[in-house]
């Protein structure tokens, strides 16, 4: 395994942890200037008149929770359950959450419940998890049975919401449930694998519009036009997580996840920058003018290499240096110091298509959107990554 320098990562991801957890606290200061996630809740506060129970919330979450059971450090621990402690009220209840508002994006931070309820025995947690469940028995789905990515989304299967849901729902499945509906998250991920790989070119397709009637849809296949980065990273990350919660009595799925993640994985790899060993924001067009390798995506294929070298989904001897060079040139090139603070830098602040026509899917869109330093979803994917690879290293 190659040997690493990567000392900034741990403090950088300590001072943004100081500053999620206020960012909880509408009544804190900020801690740390440099990070968005405080400016991202006061502005979406503003547009809902209440602070909001998010997705990307839930990436930090899991970063902090990998980092904690790799480093024993209760400063991990600590900024979990005090940023949930402002999000669960003691009945169970998720403040800030609209249990009418059916959006798989609203699923992604439950999945640090099963950990808490684990932990603590409060049942408060396992009332939050139920609430979240019925929310996705509740759900709209398309005629094949996949979820619909959110009900401003009608008919639409995105890549993203197979990460935020389905890993959510299977824990619950094997821990609950007696794995009664496994086969049915089992049959939305075959469904995607039949309706968004592209066997030319070895990626999925950011989303798929049942009804072919979206502007950024082909009229023929309901297929987006272009393979972003990191939707892909959230399949990726979805297949391994499958993979990891499945259980010997499905085994048969169990089996396939890791095929899958395999398959994706290889087509991933087809197209990493042979210099910098980073992936760009549309993955498939390197040449194409303000293209740019971006952040959150390639710390999201790393995060998944890694750990399912460490699942023995993927050869440890073969994987793990190439999960490792990707995290390391992270570092390397996007782990900035100014005026000796550091900062991480190129992550695409947002993507999405529609639900009206301000967001066509072409390559200009995807190449409009903002690229920031120090937002959420980068910070939490490279926190996650390199949490994976501390335990790989760990051998835990």
């Amino acid at each position: 395994m190659m040997n690493n320098t990567m000392e900034a990562f741990e403090p950088y991801f300590r001072d943004y942890l100081v500053h999620f957890v206020k960012s909880a606290d509408p009544k804190a200061e900020l801690a740390d200037s440099r990070f968005s996630f405080r400016d991202h809740m006061i502005k979406a506060a503003q547009a809902n008149s209440k602070p909001l129970w998010n997705y990307e919330a839930g990436v930090t979450l899991m970063g902090a929770r990998w980092l904690y059971e790799v480093t024993g450090d209760e400063f991990y621990r600590n900024c979990i359950t005090e940023f949930m402690d402002h999000h669960i009220a003691e009945d169970g209840t998720i403040k800030y959450l609209d249990v009418n508002e059916l959006n798989l994006d609203k699923i992604n931070s439950g999945k640090i419940l099963y950990y808490l309820y684990e932990q603590t025995g409060e049942e408060r947690f396992k009332k939050a998890i139920e609430t979240l469940m019925d929310m996705l028995h509740r759900h709209p789905r398309t005629s094949t049975g996949n979820f619909w990515h959110k009900t401003i989304y009608p008919y639409q299967i995105w890549l993203d919401g197979l990460y935020m849901a389905l890993p959510f729902y299977l824990e619950h499945e094997v821990k609950y449930n007696n794995n009664e509906n496994s086969g049915d998250i089992f049959s939305q991920m075959s469904h995607v694998h039949e309706l968004m790989y592209s066997k030319k070119d070895h990626l999925h397709y950011h989303a798929y519009d049942e009804k072919k009637v979206m502007i950024w849809a082909d009229k023929e296949t309901g297929l987006s036009h272009n393979f972003w980065l990191r939707s892909i990273g959230w399949h990726l990350m979805a297949l391994i997580d499958l993979y990891e919660l499945s259980n010997e009595e499905i085994f048969e799925q169990h089996k396939q996840y890791a095929e899958w993640f395999k398959e994706a994985l290889n087509g991933v790899m087809e197209y990493q920058d042979k210099e910098s060993k980073l992936f760009y924001q549309l993955i498939a067009l390197p040449e194409v003018e303000g293209n740019y390798l971006e952040t959150s995506g390639s710390a999201m294929v790393a995060c998944s290499i890694l750990k399912a070298c460490r699942l023995g989904v993927l050869q440890e001897e073969k994987w793990a240096d190439r999960g490792i060079e990707i995290l390391q040139a992270l570092y390397d090139q996007k782990m900035v110091c100014i005026d000796g603070v550091w900062h991480l830098k190129d992550i695409c602040e947002v993507a999405g298509l529609g639900p009206g026509n301000e967001r066509d899917g072409s390559v200009e869109y995807y190449l409009s959107e903002p690229v920031v330093m120090d937002e959420v979803k980068g910070i939490g994917a490279a926190m996650m990554a390199y949490a994976q690879y501390l335990k790989l290293k760990a051998h835990i």
